[in-house]
């Protein structure tokens, strides 16, 4: 998830069950929250994919548009 006029830097929120963490997206990593480890290493690796679609989803939600929908990891 990403929240219209949220603070920097570029980020998104990770949900798991009833845990949240929130993904800095460059660099890529953990900056509050927790995950499972089983679930962040998925989600760093999404990340990691989809680097650039998170930038660009980051500016639009920043100049309040809505992000684009980015693939899920297969």
């Amino acid at each position: 998830m990403m929240y219209y006029k949220d603070h920097a830097p570029p980020h998104f929120h990770a949900e798991y069950g009833d845990s949240e963490a929130v993904v800095q997206i460059s660099p890529i990593g953990f900056i509050g929250g927790q995950l499972p480890p089983r679930a962040s290493s998925l989600v760093l690796e999404w990340a990691a994919l989809h680097q650039d679609e998170l930038l660009a989803d980051w500016r639009r939600c920043r100049d309040r548009l809505a992000p684009v929908p980015i693939a899920p990891l297969e």
